[in-house]
This record gives C-alpha cells, structure tokens and sequence, in this order.
C-alpha cells in the first residue's frame, strides 16, 4: 500500500510490524516490549532494544500509580506536549511542567542555578506530583535524586531519559544505580530527550487503561 494514501492509525500499525521483523528475538516480556517498541517507534532507533533498564515489577508499579491519578510532571514542555492527554483523561493524571515558569525563571537566577533544577525543586513541592518524566535536561534528573536523598521527595515513578554529551550518561547511571527501591525506567548511554520520554509515558498509559 502506498504509504501516502495510508491512514495515520494504519501507519502506527505497519510500522510497529516492522519493528516486531526487525527486532528479532529481543527477549522483552511482553508488557516491557509494549514500552520499548514506543521508544523506537518515536526515534527509528533501535538501540533502545538493548538500552533500555527498568526496575523490578516496574509495568505494574507504573500502572498502578497511573491508576491511582498521580500528577505527572515533565522537564521541558516538548515532553508535555508528546504526552497524549486523551490517552491519560481515564486515568485522571494531571499533566504540568514548570520550566518556563516565571518564579522558576527567578529563584534560578538569584541562586544561580539552572532553571531545570529550580523546576524540579517546585515541582516536588507538589505532593500530587508522583511522576516525574525526564527527557532533556540531566540537572533535572541529578537534583530529584538528590531531593529523594534528602526526604524530600517519594516518587511513584521515574522516567528519566535525558539526552546529550554532559551529564546525560551519568545521570542515567546514578539513577539505575540508586537504592531508594522507586519504579524507574531509563536507558544506558548519551541517546534518549523529550519524545522518547513522552512515548514511554503513552506506551504506559495505552497498558494502564487496556487492563481495566
């Protein structure tokens, strides 16, 4: 079929048959293979595949803090805007990202630090916030580990996949690594930002509310 006469939901459709072929045997569990397929699927990258890290019972952890209308709260509004509302409407999770945010804007430049970590900090003054989707910005995902070190925060999840050559790595590693037994997903390595975050939030969301 000609791929200009094809239906958007035909598409979504041929290209994760694609996916599946060319994956092969990639030895995801089912549920797991839904979050990962998305994850290439909004990057043509499949390196995903062998990149991806996800806590122990984390599909179910996820689902059940979606299910329980945990506020989610993203790094950068590109993340924000990929997250499909509709999709989350059944569940009741409120969306917000605080980035651009003109109080935010200012306490990072009396403090003199990044907008991304004063971001954070008001983000987890919220306690409704229990998700927290990192795509962009390594700070970001550095300061809500410290912030959880501290008592300050008690995150349901962590989707951190923040992208780039300074800090990015490591942040993911610090996370992957860390004891503070909170569902996360991640990745190993420089790749990931704000779509691949943003499909992993909707791959969720899709499970969340097909098992209801």
């Amino acid at each position: 079929m000609d791929s200009l006469s094809m239906k958007p939901e035909d598409i979504e459709v041929e290209s994760f048959r694609i996916i599946d072929a060319e994956a092969g045997d990639h030895g995801w569990p089912w549920q797991e293979w839904q979050i990962v397929r998305r994850a290439i699927h909004t990057s043509a990258d499949f390196e995903y595949a062998q990149s991806m890290v996800m806590s122990d019972d984390l599909v179910d952890k996820a689902i059940a803090a979606l299910r329980s209308g945990a506020g989610i709260v993203t790094d950068t509004n590109m993340a924000l805007s990929g997250i499909s509302k509709p999709r989350l409407s059944p569940l009741g999770c409120p969306v917000s990202c605080h980035v651009a945010d003109q109080d935010v804007a200012d306490q990072a430049r009396v403090e003199g630090i990044t907008r991304s970590i004063s971001a954070m900090r008001k983000s987890v003054a919220n306690p409704e916030n229990r998700i927290f989707v990192i795509g962009n910005a390594p700070t970001a995902l550095f300061e809500l580990l410290r912030l959880i070190e501290t008592g300050a925060a008690k995150p349901a999840l962590i989707i951190g996949l923040p992208v780039g050559f300074v800090g990015a790595e490591e942040s993911k590693n610090a996370l992957a690594s860390c004891t503070y037994d909170i569902p996360f997903i991640t990745n190993i390595g420089r790749k990931g930002g704000s779509n691949v975050a943003a499909a992993v939030v909707n791959a969720l969301a899709i499970l969340a509310t097909a098992q209801r």
